[in-house]
This record gives structure tokens, sequence and C-alpha cells, in this order.
């Protein structure tokens, strides 16, 4: 059981509290949920709790395979004891010898033409070369990419925004080497998880993982990875019939996409003029969203959501 006594309230994120007491941060998962880096005015039941569990379980194989990460202890079914990083918000502070601080990137790798990344090939900021597919390949939603596609964004502005290789090393005090560091955890991880999945009839799409350098100024896996929120999974038996079912917040990413709202707040912000209110989701919805991240955690980790 979570006591916040003795505890300082740091923040409230999209969809978690962050708790201090000093030595250690606690990550509190809320039912919250967010889209398009808004969070929409209506909780999803068991959404936090199926978060957690979800995230515990990765960072539980990522120590049974000795890969660094910040989870110190789950302390129930809503809140993770985790390793306390500086935050930086001063890009100008953190440098190449910099210890203990949270890496203001996050990492996303890409196997499947789909969400975000399709849109760009549409509108052809993204050719297919830099894909890897031949030049003049008409890339369908679905494809499997030749090669992962690997980006990084910043974390701690408003709106996330893709960076180059080299804004990315200098907003973040990483060089060539802490980079490519990254990269082959991220690949390992990938790989364990894909080895899992793939028995559970799930195909990882993509996903975002994010890092700090410890004190040593060795990478840790932070934050969560690996949940309906970060990563996307599809079902790989309606995949092969050329069904693309959404089993994770992609699904309601769609949604907003299909009632004209993600058109509308890409255009407020290409136009810099005041974005729109983020509608609530119909109770409908809400039920088939709870639902879907229920059974996505019992198909991630083969058990039983605790009632």
């Amino acid at each position: 059981m979570f006591l916040t006594e003795g505890k300082k309230y740091v923040k409230q994120g999209k969809v978690k509290e962050i708790w201090d007491d000093g030595s250690y941060l606690y990550f509190r998962f809320t039912d919250n949920i967010s889209v398009f880096d808004k969070i929409i005015p209506t909780k999803i039941p068991s959404k936090g709790e199926s978060l957690c569990l979800t995230g515990y379980h990765w960072f539980d194989l990522l120590n049974k395979n000795g890969i660094k990460n910040h989870l110190i202890e789950l302390i129930d079914n809503s809140v993770m004891k985790v390793k306390k990083l500086d935050v930086i918000t001063d890009y100008s502070k953190i440098t190449e010898d910099r210890g203990n601080y949270l890496i203001p990137l996050e990492f996303i790798v890409r196997y499947y033409a789909a969400g975000s990344l399709m849109d760009r090939i549409k509108n052809g900021t993204i050719t297919v070369d830099k894909l890897g597919f031949e030049s003049g390949y008409n890339v369908k939603y679905g494809d499997k990419l030749p090669q992962p596609f690997f980006e990084v964004t910043t974390k701690l502005e408003h709106v996330d925004r893709t960076l180059t290789v080299k804004e990315a090393k200098k907003i973040s005090g990483l060089s060539e080497k802490d980079l490519d560091r990254i990269k082959d955890i991220i690949m390992k991880i990938d790989r364990l998880m894909d080895a899992h999945t793939s028995k559970n009839g799930l195909i990882h799409v993509d996903g975002k993982k994010e890092f700090g350098m410890d004190e040593n100024r060795e990478p840790i896996v932070i934050d969560t990875f690996g949940t309906a929120d970060e990563d996307r999974y599809w079902d790989s038996l309606e995949y092969n019939k050329g069904n693309f079912i959404e089993l994770s917040k992609e699904f309601v990413r769609q949604y907003y996409r299909n009632i004209g709202y993600h058109s509308k707040l890409m255009e407020a912000r290409a136009n810099h003029s005041v974005e729109p209110e983020i509608p609530p989701l119909p109770e409908k919805i809400v039920r088939e969203v709870s639902d879907l991240y229920i059974r996505m955690y019992e198909r991630l980790t083969n058990r039983k959501f605790p009632k």
C-alpha cells in the first residue's frame, strides 16, 4: 500500500503522479489517458493498474537479463518505487561528463509502416529510400520495414519534436558512443520483447523508450515501456489476413482521427494558432478502451488481471 506521508508531491504528468521521499521517486499511475500530447478529459477504469503492472513485468525481464534500469520495487498495483535522477530543463547545463540525470530525449524504433510514420510517408517528409525501400516503392499501411527505423524526439518540451542526431547530442550531453550504446540496448530489449510477444500472437509494431545516465554515466532504462501506452501492437493472426487490429493506445488515436479532431489539431499547430480542446470519449469507447488495457496486460504478461 502506498502512503504519501513523508513524501513530497512533485507533479502530475500526463498519466502518472510523481512523489519524492528525498532518496527515491514514486510513480503513481492514474486512469488518465493522453493522445497527441493532449490529456483527454475522460478516465479509463483500470488503466493505471494495467500500465503499472505491465511496466513492472518488462522491468523484471530487464533485471533477469542484466539490463540496467531505474526500478527499485513494486509498491502496489499502481505504484512503482524508482531511482531518482536529476531533471535538467536547461539544456546548456547538460555536459558529456555529467552523471545521474534524465536524458531529455525519447527514443523510438519503428518496424512497420503505421501511425505518424505513415502520415509522413504520405506527405513526403520521409522518403522510401530513408526507410530502406527501393526508390519508387509504394509503401502501404502495415508494410514491414526493410530495417528498423530509429528516431529521437524531445521529452521535456510541451509538444514532442523530432530531432536530428546533431540536435539530439547537443541538448542531451550524449556523445556518438553514448547514442550507439543506447541503440544497442534498445535493440536487445526489443529482441527480448519480440521473443515473448510473438508466442502470444502479437506483433510489436513500434515503441518508445526513455533513458537516464547513472552516477557512472552508464545508460539506464527509465519511465515505462512496452505497455499499451508507449508501444504499438497488432494481432498476428489478423495481420496475416490483412487486418490491422490496434491493441494499444492507437485505438484511441484512430477514434480522434476518425472524428476529425486530429486534422484540426495538426492544422492549428502548423498555423501556430489556438489548439482546439480535445473532446471526452463516449462511454462506449471508454468501456472498450478499459477492456483493451486489461486484455493487453494479460496477453503481454501471461497473468490474469487482479480483481
